[in-house]
């Protein structure tokens, strides 16, 4: 019904508007009144573009011929159909009209297959970024949930016989996967945030100095040791961007190269600016990335178990910030340097 009402509505409108065109033309330019049906002509063409199926521009051509004998043809202001070339005319505007409504119905249709299939895409998408997590979530924060239970049991059942060492020991090793589980869940937050919305992020301009210091500010409260060497642009940059979440993209990033590079050297983050884009470059000089790895780490099967520090995997942290990066229109790429890894992602200036 509602689909009905639109339909009666645009066409009485475009026949309303076109009647009235055609008198004001009328008006003034009485002995050349055969460019009148171009006025008509054109409105059955958004007719049928506009409205679903052949009816509403069949009844419209059959109108635009008689209103046209009837007010524009001599003798003016009468009906008269024995006048040679006006089934010729009918003729002519109905072919128009559904051809027209036939292209539109295509393309409509065409549309509705285009819309579907993104829509079947994007929902494949969701879920294998669901599974993935996971599959992430399953290893990632098992073994830390694991270890705050076995080190609280053994502070409990012990306390009386534990020195103040192996207290302060077990209380660091709570404290230390308590946080990183904290980031791991605002990590869970970040994605089902973005999900939620449809993958489409709510942005505004900011500067990019300020969500760099923020980050880093974070960053270092979890890592009190952190060494991060920022180099940027002396022009101030601002771009649009979801700041928290451009934020926790720069603290996965800083925290995997500092944890996962195995290396004492200060990681280094550096901001470029590419004209339709901001780059922000994260290098470590560590291990590097096995070659093998390098195709999935964003997917949120990579697992960085092989380092020492097995308790903790980077690749749902990998898989969140590319879900991110794409959310806001930009990409990601992780690859080796000869002294290390390096990750990078883009953000459009506009």
């Amino acid at each position: 019904m509602k689909n009905f009402l639109r339909n009666i509505s645009y066409t009485l409108f475009m026949l309303a508007l076109a009647t009235g065109l055609a008198f004001l033309f009328f008006h003034f330019v009485k002995d050349n009144t055969a460019n009148i049906a171009l006025v008509y002509i054109l409105a059955l063409i958004l007719i049928a573009r506009w409205t679903t199926g052949y009816l509403y521009g069949i009844l419209s051509s059959l109108f635009c011929v008689i209103f046209i004998n009837g007010c524009f043809t001599y003798p003016f202001f009468e009906i008269n159909f024995s006048m040679s070339g006006y089934p010729v005319t009918f003729v002519c505007m109905l072919i128009i009209t559904i051809t027209t409504s036939a292209m539109t119905t295509k393309l409509t249709r065409q549309d509705e297959m285009i819309a579907e299939r993104e829509r079947k895409l994007n929902e494949a998408d969701k879920e294998r970024i669901r599974a993935n997590l996971l599959r992430a979530i399953s290893h990632d924060l098992r073994t830390p949930l694991t270890s705050i239970i076995g080190s609280s049991a053994s502070y409990i059942e012990n306390h009386t016989e534990l020195d103040s060492e192996e207290k302060l020991r077990l209380i660091t090793t709570i404290h230390d996967d308590s946080n990183w589980l904290l980031n791991m869940v605002e990590n869970l937050l970040s994605v089902t945030r973005i999900q939620g919305d449809g993958h489409v992020v709510s942005k505004e301009p900011e500067m990019v100095e300020e969500v760099v210091s923020e980050a880093i500010d974070r960053l270092e409260k979890r890592l009190p040791d952190a060494s991060v060497n920022v180099s940027a642009p002396d022009e101030m940059l601002i771009i649009p961007m979801d700041f928290m979440l451009i934020e926790q993209v720069l603290i996965n990033l800083l925290e995997n190269a500092l944890v996962h590079s195995e290396s004492a050297s200060p990681v280094e983050l550096i901001i470029t600016n590419d004209g339709p884009a901001v780059t922000f470059h994260v290098i470590d000089y560590g291990k590097g990335i096995p070659e093998a790895a390098l195709s999935d780490i964003f997917s949120g099967q990579y697992d960085s178990s092989s380092s020492t520090d097995t308790r903790r995997g980077m690749g749902i942290g990998l898989s969140i910030c590319r879900t991110i990066i794409q959310a806001h229109g930009g990409n990601i790429t992780a690859k080796n340097h000869e002294s290390g890894a390096e990750f990078a992602f883009s953000l459009p200036i506009v």
